[in-house]
């Protein structure tokens, strides 16, 4: 799922860059430097949290970033749909890739 979600992110950074400086090298920088960040931050959060790890603390860790990215999702992304008149798409989205999540939560806890 990481290296899925980073081919988006990469051409999201990559493009821009290019079009503005019509470089591929920095382009390629660029998009090298902010897929660093995931794995440098992996790193530090270990580093931080490797004293206190407890399923407790891992529950709280995951359900704080959860609610950042829900409130981001609902925040910045909805407002945007219906902004563009497909707003029903969005929350009909939004609802599926909830209950994906919660359904496939489910099936790993089980194997």
């Amino acid at each position: 799922a990481i290296a899925l979600h980073n081919i988006p992110e990469g051409i999201a950074v990559a493009v821009p860059v290019y079009f503005a400086t019509g470089s591929r090298k920095k382009a390629f920088f660029w998009s090298f430097l902010s897929g660093l960040a995931e794995p440098i931050g992996g790193l530090l959060g270990y580093a931080v949290f490797s004293g206190f790890n407890s399923t407790m603390i891992l529950g709280i860790t995951f359900a704080f970033v959860a609610g950042i990215m829900v409130y981001i999702a609902i925040d910045e992304l909805l407002p945007s749909a219906e902004k563009y008149g497909q707003h029903h798409h969005a929350i009909l989205g939004f609802v599926a890739g909830m209950f994906l999540m919660a359904v496939s939560l489910l099936v790993f806890e089980i194997i």
